[in-house]
């Protein structure tokens, strides 16, 4: 299996991966409540991939209540600590180490972490076990595109359980860096850096911060640790020369990562040190245009739903991830909405590298409870806490088209859900244009998304064509039959994105394990290659050239399972060749939104 260091933002070189052969056993009746009452593993399964995918080795698709994980490993007591991390498990986990309780997590999309130093047995022989209970017919858990059904159906896929990410262990100091942040400045050639300590309280903790650029030194500064924090700006030389300047923006065209050093000082003797990376890049809105670096910026962008035939949410391996990337830009996108799903941070690294923008969507749940809505402010939290650093990711998305809120226009108390979520988003994260609803029934949200599967390019053209003016479109046309925006909300110039369109179905290769061509859904159908081609080809010429939109989002990038729409098949290969989508993906605009 290839997989690669999992947070790549915060890099030690001691890391060990426990991916691989773990022992497993269901527990449908919840029966089991610690690792002593289990006297019998009678499967083996192969982490981190879901019970219900091939990959795994069990490939077991029926209702499951509660699944457990076993493994040993060897790691000697030291004079260090030793963190257990996990990258996600789906839905609530608790671990032990060694009988002793070690971590509980809720979450199905989220990592958490156990410092297990004091769990350890002296003799170098460990046991992990883990616990995880995902109740399939419960709608208020954040679930995404996990389907609730026995056999998938509609726009809904097969459901995940326990681990899907890596699970890794990490040797760190008695006292070490646990949490970074970067936060470009690119008005005032800066980047901001925090960082929290963890572990033994020490006296005189100094960080410093090296940033290079290749080659060339760009910053070496020093920081006091204060109350186990440092927040600071490191200010970059300005050069005074535009195209030195523009050099270093990050951008898809030209990604630009700067490369940094981190070491934690006691005194003059350094006790901790990794590596990381960051990026200048601004993101903000003007007016009715996106804006990137400062200058207006064509959102051209493809809905990603980062399922795969064999791994199902988890991918399968780092390469998988990477190609993903580079399929993406070779058709000539500049951008990604990952749909209903946290993405692994590799695949937002490889993003970050290679230089393709990302639109992250929390997964929905799909019952409006309190319970419902405390988990999802929880999950939502914890993932922006996660990705903030990320120069790709440029919209944080917290609901789609009403899931989870499904009577906006008659309830109040779901309305203000939906504008929690904005403001909290935008408080936990002040630098990126927060999308509340994407879709239709938008209230608080900085860029108007709307969803419309029409095929038919003279359709399009009626409904948002240079005749009709935004007031038209949001007081008479009702694309999907929603309105766009709630009362007392009405448009205020923000940008209009067609962020959901297309969706021709045509059936090439089977999209995953069990489906058949009668099951095979989507909006259009094509019949042939050739009419596949030129109605992406009509459909992706028309929204180009409608001035109306800021940005436009494609749907999708590969086939899922019955939903046989992807540009690419289910196993990534292209049903009309990459040059030809790219041709008209990245055809130039005769007119953008305010006339830039």
């Amino acid at each position: 299996m290839d997989f690669a260091y999992p947070r790549p933002q915060l890099q030690r070189s001691q890391w060990t991966s426990l991916n691989g052969t773990w022992r497993f056993r269901y527990d449908d009746d919840r029966k089991l409540s610690t690792p002593e009452e289990i006297d019998q593993w009678p499967l083996e399964i192969t982490v981190p991939f879901p019970p219900e995918s091939k990959a795994s080795g069990i490939e077991d698709r029926g209702f499951h209540n509660a699944c457990w994980y076993q493994r040993d490993f060897e790691i000697k007591p030291g004079q260090d600590r030793v963190i257990l991390r996990f990258g996600a498990v789906d839905y609530s986990a608790r671990v032990w180490v060694n009988g002793w309780l070690a971590a509980t997590h809720e979450g199905g999309h989220t990592p958490f972490a156990a410092d297990i130093t004091n769990l350890l047995d002296p003799s170098g022989r460990q046991v992990v076990t883990l616990r995880a209970e995902d109740d399939p017919f419960d709608l208020t858990k954040p679930r995404g595109k996990q389907d609730w059904q026995l056999e998938p159906h509609s726009i809904w896929y097969p459901r995940t359980s326990g681990i899907w990410q890596t699970v890794w262990l990490e040797r760190v100091p008695r006292t070490y860096v646990d949490k970074i942040r970067w936060t470009p400045q690119v008005e005032g050639y800066a980047i901001g850096f925090e960082a929290r300590i963890a572990g033994d309280l020490c006296d005189d903790l100094s960080m410093e911060v090296t940033l290079r650029h290749g080659e060339r030194l760009l910053a070496r500064d020093r920081y006091q640790v204060i109350d186990r924090e440092v927040d600071r700006a490191i200010v970059l030389s300005d050069p005074g020369i535009d195209d030195f300047r523009n050099e270093l923006l990050w951008s898809p065209e030209r990604p630009t990562l700067l490369d940094a050093t981190i070491r934690l000082f006691k005194g003059d003797e350094p006790i901790d040190e990794f590596t990381s990376y960051t990026a200048l890049r601004s993101v903000h809105i003007l007016r009715d245009r996106f804006m990137l670096n400062g200058r207006p910026y064509l959102l051209r962008m493809v809905l990603d739903q980062g399922y795969w035939p064999d791994t199902l949410l988890a991918a399968p391996s780092d390469a998988a991830l990477r190609k993903d990337v580079e399929l993406a830009k070779a058709m000539g996108f500049n951008g990604v909405r990952k749909h209903q799903k946290i993405e692994d941070p590799r695949y937002l690294y490889w993003a970050d590298k290679l230089g393709l923008l990302v639109w992250e969507e929390m997964p929905s749940a799909y019952r409006f409870t309190r319970t419902a809505i405390k988990r999802t402010v929880r999950e939502w939290s914890e993932a922006i806490d996660r990705d903030y650093s990320h120069p790709c990711i440029i919209t944080w998305v917290p609901f789609n088209e009403s899931w989870g809120v499904p009577e906006l226009t008659a309830i109040r108390v779901q309305r203000h859900a939906v504008e929690a979520l904005y403001h909290l988003t935008k408080t936990l994260d002040a630098t990126r244009p927060v999308i509340g609803n994407d879709g239709w029934e938008s209230s608080a949200t900085d860029i108007i998304g709307i969803h419309d599967y029409d095929a038919n390019t003279e359709h399009i053209r009626q409904r948002y064509g240079a005749e009709i003016q935004p007031e038209q479109l949001f007081d008479r046309r009702r694309p999907g039959g929603r309105i766009l925006t709630l009362d007392g909300y009405p448009h205020r110039g923000q940008p209009i994105m067609l962020t959901e369109f297309g969706g021709i179905a045509f059936f090439q290769k089977h999209p995953g394990p069990g489906t058949v061509k009668e099951k095979i859904w989507g909006y259009t159908e094509a019949k042939s290659v050739e009419e596949f081609a030129r109605l992406y080809e009509n459909l992706l010429t028309t929204v180009i050239h409608t001035a109306l939109f800021s940005g436009f989002c494609y749907t999708q990038f590969a086939d899922t399972f019955q939903e046989a729409n992807g540009l690419l098949n289910a196993d990534r290969t292209p049903k009309i060749p990459l040059e030809r989508i790219a041709a008209v993906t990245k055809v130039s605009r005769t007119y953008i939104p305010g006339g830039v």
